[in-house]
């Protein structure tokens, strides 16, 4: 009799349930990466501004989008200067995960310095230092 060659049907199948069990996990983790990375991102990009806007202040000049040579949008944000001592840089996210639609990086210059906080972006989803606002998660 002739040995045959190949896989029975019983191994594909095992092939195909080992596939799709880690199919199964990673496919949520590299969501949450994706989501991640975009916040950090706008964040990052936020971020870049803050010297240029305290330089604006310090030299009495207005903050503004045009001041700060800053571009109304990128990949990542959407941004909105708002001048004064306590002034804010927001980043509103452009084409983000679904996990994330409609978030807000906001960072707010104090006396004390600056903060971030965030709006419709859970904490699980920032880095550190930048809070979630309390309806976030």
């Amino acid at each position: 009799m002739k040995n045959q060659k190949g896989f029975t049907l019983i191994e594909l199948m095992v092939v195909v349930a080992i596939i799709g069990i880690l199919a199964a996990i990673a496919i949520p983790q590299y969501s949450k990466y994706q989501a991640r990375a975009k916040v950090s991102a706008g964040l990052a990009e936020a971020a870049s501004y803050k010297s240029g806007f305290e330089d604006l202040l310090n030299s009495g000049t207005t903050v503004s989008q045009t001041n700060l040579n800053a571009p109304a949008s990128t990949g990542n944000c959407t941004f909105t200067f708002t001048d004064g001592v306590t002034g804010t840089i927001q980043c509103a996210l452009v084409n983000p995960p679904t996990v994330i639609a409609g978030g807000t990086i906001l960072l707010t210059r104090s006396s004390t310095g600056w903060t971030c906080t965030s709006s419709a972006i859970a904490s699980t989803y920032l880095p550190k230092g930048c809070a979630a606002a309390a309806n976030a998660g």
